[in-house]
């Protein structure tokens, strides 16, 4: 018998740039969201590279469900070796933008760099994308590559969805999302920058805007002017590098729920994320 000839494969990621390889890839190297995005869609990357924000370690609030004992860590930022990334067989490497063609998370002679010895993806995650818009881009990139989440996970998220939605009234509170610098400061999020916030806003969910001066993503302000903002009900930021919240900073009674600005982008987190707000509000 003949034996089957390689099939070629290719991708046009967000940058409208083709990466091609003789076959398909299997040993991906990926940005740590879109690693645990990979791992929701049946796809174990060798390893991970984090942000700029992150240090020697995996931030496990970004990893889903990627088991970190088991894939190996690149570094993050400046940090990150290319060497280790080349020496570890990856044929492919997976990153992420907010826009634009620039890799979040290293520096960018290391993504040249690495660009030029192994083909690379690099999917738009930012605020110019709705969140279909990047789970629908990353389970392109898993069929791609032969995988994808199963049927029933669709359905599970238009469930969640509608679900959520069912639950919204005129007295549902508004949320504040927002991320802790310090003792003196937090950064409140702007909900129309953020594709999970945008889509919560789609559904009916009303959420707080913060004052208007600031950066594109967040206005950096101090505890008292968030606390005049009034919440009742938080989404607050989970990652490493944000400080730990006590929410008596925002007053009494205030509930807390945990957020991930950079939830993996699959129907599995994306169902999760919604189900967690109904079950608040539901309660509330």
């Amino acid at each position: 018998m003949t034996p089957t000839a390689p099939t070629p494969w290719q991708f046009t990621d967000s940058r409208g740039q083709l990466a091609t390889a003789p076959n398909r890839p299997t040993r991906i190297a990926a940005y740590i969201q879109a690693g645990a995005t990979l791992e929701d869609h049946g796809l174990r990357p060798i390893g991970i590279f984090g942000s700029y924000h992150d240090g020697p370690d995996p931030d496990p609030a970004k990893s889903g469900r990627l088991p970190l004992d088991e894939v190996a860590y690149f570094g993050a930022g400046q940090a990150l070796d290319p060497d280790a990334v080349l020496a570890a067989g990856t044929d492919l490497l997976v990153a992420v933008s907010y826009g634009g063609s620039a890799v979040y998370g290293m520096e960018p002679d290391t993504a040249k760099h690495l660009e030029q010895h192994i083909p690379t993806v690099v999917l738009d995650i930012g605020q110019g994308r709705s969140l279909s818009e990047v789970r629908d881009c990353f389970h392109a990139l898993a069929a791609s590559l032969g995988s994808t989440e199963p049927p029933e996970a669709a359905h599970a998220l238009a469930d969640a969805q509608a679900k959520l939605k069912s639950l919204i009234s005129p007295t549902t509170p508004a949320l504040l999302a927002l991320s802790p610098a310090d003792d003196t400061e937090v950064h409140l999020a702007r909900p129309h920058a953020w594709p999970d916030l945008r889509a919560l806003t789609a559904l009916g969910v009303p959420l707080l805007d913060p004052p208007p001066e600031g950066g594109a993503n967040w206005a950096t302000v101090g505890w008292e002017r968030a606390a005049a903002l009034a919440p009742q009900l938080v989404l607050a930021d989970v990652r490493a590098n944000a400080a730990p919240l006590d929410p008596a900073r925002l007053g009494t009674d205030i509930q807390v729920l945990p957020w991930n600005p950079e939830l993996p982008a699959s129907a599995t987190a994306h169902t999760a994320f919604f189900d967690g707000i109904a079950e608040v509000l539901r309660t509330d």
